[in-house]
């Protein structure tokens, strides 16, 4: 099973946010979508998703941005990829009109494989999976981006 792009997205999002510092600013789409390299348009349309379903709250304005809605350890992950992903089977023999359907069992053990997927995920926090080596290379790269961003917004005085 291949997740899908906006899931993907989704994922990386909410690991992204998981690592922010509650001093910081609030987290633009700008910035995720540069860190990434994520259309930001995309990105927006994600975080409306999570935004809806609250995992993440999003603010506007000049201080706007977005920040988790609840502590990471309360983010479950199946529940989450549920959302992102949309669907409920990984083949959907009515559509496809497939005349093996009423004698195979290609379709009970994939909606069982698909079951035990997210049997895995519903142990899970976003706390269990931005820990360690991943937490580290989001901070890295927010301390990154902030530099730059600090870098290319000083002000030359004038002469």
């Amino acid at each position: 099973m291949q997740l899908t792009q906006f899931s993907d997205i989704g994922l990386r999002l909410l690991m992204y946010l998981a690592n922010e510092r509650r001093e910081a600013p609030a987290i633009t789409l700008a910035e995720v979508s540069s860190q990434f390299n994520i259309p930001r348009n995309h990105l927006a349309k994600v975080a409306a998703k999570l935004a809806k379903h609250g995992w993440i709250a999003a603010m506007r304005g000049r201080s706007g941005g977005l920040r988790l809605a609840m502590a990471p350890s309360h983010i479950n992950m199946g529940q989450v990829l549920r959302v992102l992903e949309g669907h409920t089977e990984v083949i959907d023999c009515d559509k496809l009109k497939c005349r093996l359907k009423t004698g195979c069992e290609l379709r009970t053990l994939l909606a069982n494989a698909y079951a035990a997927f997210f049997n895995v995920l519903d142990q899970v926090t976003l706390a269990d999976v931005t820990d360690g080596q991943a937490a580290k290379e989001i901070v890295m790269m927010q301390k990154s981006f902030m530099q730059i961003y600090l870098d290319s917004s000083i002000v030359q005085p004038l002469h």
